[in-house]
């Protein structure tokens, strides 16, 4: 099938290199422009630019597509249908009524649940079980269009928002094959989404990642695992800013007031919500290198009265 591809971050290139290998004819690759990135803010490529070079296929990079000019430059490859995976930008009425089989979609939740910008973050840091993908028509609101197929899979306890997405990506892109012939041949009904029923992931903001300890040590694991590498879990202590880069949730009780650090051998235990106690394992001071909770312990030296996030 002749197909315009439009995506930009890691997650959309197992879609891009599955339509490749499956034989579809990508006419051309749309991605967001270069960005200043990392210390010296030199101009990056996006990942899927960086796929789409790779093949040799026709790269364009808009600063906005819904501009007329762009929307003509579409509208001359003639394709039934375009397929999205985390392009970046809204795409307008008139750009959607271009494909007649539509613009399809690689969503990473199952829909209505975990609408928006980030929904494998916010799929860990909310603490589900299981997660998935959804191949959906892109309409002219935000992930609300018709759904057509859904794949699941388990949230493991291990997982951060990199590995899971990783998996994810690889389910959608094998999702969207299925999709794709199944909507030629006229074999897949699409589904309504029950707005009721919708929730929402929007975009991560830099003070998502403070830590409250008023919330139980699950809780608070679940957000530290969400929101890797970004923003991260922070906490502040003796007027220093910390970031806690793993820990788990043991099933031991703590009568201390969330917050409260206790130092149990080489443990650095924190006392949060409900009477639970999180177990620190590797944390790092700002402008400083990680350490480990026995390193914090004989740094620090933290009195038994002592709180973060005071």
């Amino acid at each position: 099938m002749d197909l315009v591809f439009l995506g930009t971050p890691q997650f959309a290139v197992p879609t891009l290199e599955a339509l490749i290998a499956a034989g579809h004819n990508v006419k051309a690759v749309y991605t967001q422009p270069d960005r200043p990135s990392g210390r010296g803010q030199e101009l990056a490529q996006s990942a899927v630019k960086k796929a789409a070079l790779a093949h040799e296929l026709q790269v364009l990079q808009p600063e906005r597509i819904r501009h007329p000019e762009e929307i003509a430059k579409l509208a001359e490859f003639k394709v039934p249908a375009m397929v999205v995976v985390g392009y970046g930008q809204i795409l307008p009425q008139a750009i959607i009524d271009l494909a007649p089989l539509g613009i399809i979609n690689v969503h990473g939740s199952l829909l209505p649940k975990y609408r928006g910008a980030a929904p494998i973050q916010w799929a860990i840091a909310n603490g589900e079980k299981r997660t998935g993908v959804t191949t959906m028509r892109i309409n002219a609101g935000m992930d609300t269009g018709d759904m057509l197929l859904k794949a699941e899979l388990d949230i493991l306890p291990e997982d951060t928002s990199p590995t899971l997405a990783e998996r994810l990506s690889a389910l959608g892109a094998r999702l969207l094959l299925e999709t794709l012939p199944g909507l030629e041949a006229g074999a897949i009904l699409s589904e309504p989404q029950d707005h009721a029923t919708a929730t929402y992931a929007p975009i991560l903001k830099k003070e998502d990642g403070r830590i409250d300890f008023k919330r139980t040590a699950q809780q608070i694991v679940d957000r530290l695992r969400g929101f890797t590498p970004w923003p991260g879990a922070s906490t502040s202590f003796r007027d220093s800013q910390w970031k806690i880069l793993s820990a788990n949730a043991p099933e031991s009780k703590s009568e201390g007031i969330p917050g409260q650090i206790h130092a149990s051998g080489k443990h650095l235990l924190i006392s949060c919500g409900m009477h639970t106690i999180l177990d620190v394992t590797e944390l790092q001071q700002e402008g400083r290198k990680r350490i480990t909770a026995d390193a914090f312990l004989n740094g620090q030296r933290p009195m038994e009265n002592e709180v973060f996030g005071g």
